[in-house]
């Protein structure tokens, strides 16, 4: 694999991409759409279905596209580029990794924070509870919460209104259609009628996003314990037993769960023609860095 290393007077540690010193902040940013809305990201998981790169690598900081920039920093750069400014990083796996790189978070024009992984129950779940216990979210009355091996071309602003004007205690984020990897036949009693090869079917998918109210968020440091570890297999049928309002706010465009090998060499190859424009300028600088070396 390929890895880019632009200098840094901060150095790396083995094997982990050196922090760019290309610092971009307001070129890439635009002007909140709800100040008062934090974010946290969840990034501590081992990734075993990725194995043998997350031998080397956290799962979020293994590097994908053109210029080989990690995971993570494309959710940062998209959360930074739609006036998110205070990010929590909610880390386990190989933390250095990802504090070395992203340190307070200024290159990239946010303040970042860290929660990290320690005794007691792990989990999704426990994860953004534990965050919300320690202040390491910062209170507020609008949480957004993002997976970070996912990779979506999710317009934030927008997400953020939708939520506001629907009042809601919670929103999640979905995409119309799932499409299985495998083949599938229509059998009519001993004998094959019909074969579709890979179908989207009409599900209504969950990404891995969601917005947190207060109503929300104080549910959730509730249940968070040994027993309910993860936010969409235990939290999110709380809220809807206790009846808070849950909406669905539908995913325009693409979207990547990089959750095994075969989803994170599809996006690596997506990502020469999908233009991210929180990315742009990074890309183009990276270029001509690499063409000043050459």
């Amino acid at each position: 694999m390929t890895l880019l290393r632009l200098r840094s007077a901060k150095g790396s540690h083995r094997g982990v991409p050196i922090r760019p010193s290309l610092k971009i902040t307001n070129g890439l940013r635009e002007e909140p759409v709800k100040k008062q809305a934090v974010a946290a990201v969840l990034c501590g998981g081992r990734g075993e279905r990725l194995r043998p790169l997350t031998d080397f690598f956290q799962k979020t900081m293994i590097p994908v596209g053109p210029s080989k920039r990690p995971l993570l920093e494309y959710v940062v750069r998209m959360l930074s580029h739609h006036g998110l400014g205070e990010i929590t990083l909610l880390t386990g796996y190989r933390t250095s990794e990802i504090r070395d790189y992203f340190l307070d978070g200024s290159d990239f024009g946010v303040k970042i924070s860290y929660s990290e992984d320690g005794e007691g129950p792990r989990g999704s779940l426990n994860a953004v509870a534990k965050g919300l216990a320690s202040g390491a979210i910062p209170e507020s009355a609008t949480l957004l919460v993002y997976y970070g091996d996912v990779l979506a071309d999710l317009d934030v602003s927008e997400l953020l209104q939708f939520h506001s004007d629907r009042h809601a205690d919670a929103t999640l984020v979905l995409a119309s259609g799932y499409p299985l990897p495998v083949g599938v036949a229509n059998v009519r009693g001993s004998r094959i009628m019909k074969v579709t090869e890979k179908p989207t079917l009409s599900l209504n998918v969950m990404t891995g996003c969601m917005i947190l109210g207060p109503k929300a968020t104080k549910l959730l440091r509730r249940i968070a314990s040994a027993e309910k570890t993860d936010l969409m297999t235990h939290f999110v049928p709380e809220l809807l037993s206790h009846r808070q309002r849950v909406v669905a706010y539908f995913l325009k465009g693409r979207w990547y769960d990089v959750g095994n090998v075969t989803s994170f060499e599809k996006l690596n190859v997506d990502l020469r023609q999908w233009k991210l424009p929180y990315m742009d300028a990074v890309e183009g600088r990276v270029s001509q860095a690499v063409a000043a070396r050459s």
